[in-house]
């Protein structure tokens, strides 16, 4: 043993790596599309892999930086159980540099301040969600692909358990590392920022090439993931109309129209504290132009009290279910999802899970 942490707890070999042919001591991560060959004694991109010995290691096992109970419209998930409530958990890292990241002291951590947290292992995870009587489980806050190896863990104990599993996660996990995990994984929102623009993504969030993203999506529909997309709209520099709208006709056209869109609004943070919040009427010009591509459920995130924040049956406009930031404060569909006006089935899976904090807060 030639490092200090090997030994602690939240040190573990990484999944999905393999020694690098003509290069002795180096290996190559495959866990996501960045696939880093790292030297000996080095990191990853994401700054939580380590090449130890020749051998990858993970440094986040179960090192917690965040453990929250939120409502999972948070995420935003709007069509998958609405109502229920997921034990939110994260580690530091990332694999994006994103220059505006609202989440950056733990997701850059690797750059700012080192890695931190408190260990957690998958059993005392589950255990809390029971407690807090959470329905599932959400790995968020930072990218949850970094921490592959313990999501996968306590993924497949929460299944076990009667929980479900999500992720929000910018979409750049390797095919072979969330065909392991699929089996698991019951939902996932899916994040782009500047309508997926590459020049943005290179510009902005130290990505090479966003395209990966895209083929992920349709291995998650495949695989009978649930999926919602967002797209956080940056002033200025990430809000090109016709790149939102290529972005929303690949969804409706791969995905299918009625795939849940989500527009989040920016505010000034991190590297970009100089760029002004986005204005509400370019929401809501973007949602138009989403609608006009086909898209039936289009939703206006982080401005509270927006009609756009709620779901509208798709066929007669009737508002079924009316929500509040994170809360529904209104629900009017039948037993089965159906509208009440025109009987269309709506696009939710699984049934409203009405929380005492939906009646608390409003």
């Amino acid at each position: 043993m030639s490092d200090k942490l090997l030994g602690k707890p939240f040190v573990r070999e990484a999944a999905f790596w393999e020694p690098v042919q003509g290069k002795p001591g180096y290996v190559k991560c495959n866990l996501c599309n960045r696939r880093c060959v790292i030297a000996p004694g080095r990191f990853g991109v994401c700054g939580v892999r380590k090449n130890i010995d020749g051998k990858l290691y993970t440094l986040v096992y179960g090192l917690l930086t965040a453990a929250n109970l939120d409502p999972i419209e948070k995420k935003p998930l709007s069509h998958f159980y609405p109502g229920s409530a997921v034990f939110s958990v994260s580690t530091p890292g990332c694999n994006f540099f994103c220059q505006f990241c609202q989440n950056w002291e733990i997701s850059q951590s690797r750059l700012e301040r080192g890695l931190y947290g408190h260990y957690y292992p998958p059993e005392d995870v589950v255990r809390e969600a029971k407690r807090l009587q959470a329905d599932g489980i959400s790995y968020t806050y930072n990218e949850p692909t970094i921490f592959y190896e313990f999501m996968l863990d306590t993924a497949r104990l929460a299944k076990k358990e009667g929980l479900f599993n999500t992720m929000v996660t910018n979409g750049y996990i390797s095919p072979e590392a969330l065909d392991e995990l699929a089996p698991y994984l019951d939902a996932a929102t899916v994040d782009f920022k500047g309508g997926g623009d590459p020049e943005f993504y290179r510009k902005f969030m130290g990505v090479p090439d966003p395209s990966p993203i895209y083929d992920t999506l349709l291995r998650m529909k495949e695989k009978g993931i649930h999926v919602e997309i967002t797209n956080l709209v940056v002033p200025i520099v990430g809000d090109d109309e016709e790149k939102l709208r290529s972005l929303a006709r690949w969804v409706a056209e791969n995905l299918g129209d009625e795939t849940p869109f989500h527009l989040l609004r920016f505010y000034p943070h991190y590297k970009m504290i100089d760029y002004p919040p986005t204005e509400v009427g370019d929401l809501e010009k973007l949602a138009g132009v989403a609608r006009e591509e086909g898209l039936k459920y289009v939703y206006i995130g982080n401005v509270w009290g927006h009609p756009l924040e709620n779901t509208y049956c798709p066929k007669c406009g009737h508002r079924v279910i009316e929500r509040r930031g994170f809360f529904i404060v209104k629900w009017d569909l039948t037993e089965d999802n159906r509208c009440p006006v025109c009987g269309a089935k709506i696009n939710i899976k699984g049934s409203y899970r009405k929380r005492s904090w939906d009646v608390f807060f409003y």
